[in-house]
């Protein structure tokens, strides 16, 4: 058994029962996939639309592909066709610019609010103040949509976020909390289009053991399943 097949079966069985392990594959070779595949492994995550497509039409079919990286609007077309679930959905327009793709298409995907809750500025995602805008224009708004309700082309399933690249756990626990609260007050708001509104990801390599505590139920691991990037384990 390879470090990687090792690697996964250890890491399934620290995770709880309903945690959903998604291994983070971008830069990773297919044979490299092939070998967590064999493992067991079904979910993966990609943060490129041109290596996520070569890798969809050339591994098993049966595998579920995740977009987790910041996607552009027009790389649309070559990540939706593809996946199951986006991650990274950061801006109303980003939103709406999914949806209406979608409808031209005759394509549906589940997606997930990036939410910003790290201390660094760098990262992305929509503010407290902004997603909460964003579902109350969604609401306003969709009387006057051409579907009754809710367009089911695009469906908001829950949040991602990621927290600040440190070694201070007090401070990943106060941001992972926070993004427990807004998961809450969203759910709370009870908006009819939300539907199945159950799904929390955050937690990577470096933090997972304690977004798991904090009650994530989806996970992104890269590193410790396949080890750093440019290393074949083996």
């Amino acid at each position: 058994m390879g470090h990687i097949s090792e690697n996964i079966l250890s890491l399934r069985q620290e995770l709880p029962s309903g945690v959903e392990l998604v291994a983070v594959s971008k830069f990773k070779s297919g044979e490299e996939i092939l070998e967590a595949y064999e493992a067991g492994q079904r979910v993966f995550g990609e943060s490129r639309p041109q290596e996520l497509k070569e890798k969809a039409l050339s591994l098993p079919k049966d595998i579920e592909w995740h977009f987790i990286g910041h996607l552009q609007s027009n790389k649309i077309k070559m990540t939706v066709p593809y996946v199951k679930l986006i991650h990274s959905v950061d801006t109303p327009k980003l939103f709406f610019e999914i949806e209406r793709w979608c409808r031209q298409n005759g394509f549906s995907i589940d997606v997930l609010l990036e939410m910003h809750i790290a201390s660094e500025e760098s990262k992305q995602g929509f503010s407290d103040e902004e997603v909460m805008d964003f579902l109350a224009g969604i609401e306003k708004a969709r009387q006057s949509w051409d579907n009754e309700g809710y367009p089911s082309q695009v469906r908001i399933r829950g949040v991602m976020g990621m927290a600040s690249l440190t070694e201070d756990e007090a401070l990943i626990r106060r941001e992972f909390a926070h993004l427990n609260s807004i998961f809450d007050q969203i759910k709370a708001t009870d908006y009819p289009f939300l539907g199945q509104f159950d799904l929390k990801s955050f937690g990577m390599t470096h933090d997972y053991h304690i977004a798991v505590e904090m009650g994530s139920n989806m996970v992104r691991v890269g590193t410790k399943i396949f080890g750093p990037r440019g290393v074949r384990l083996s």
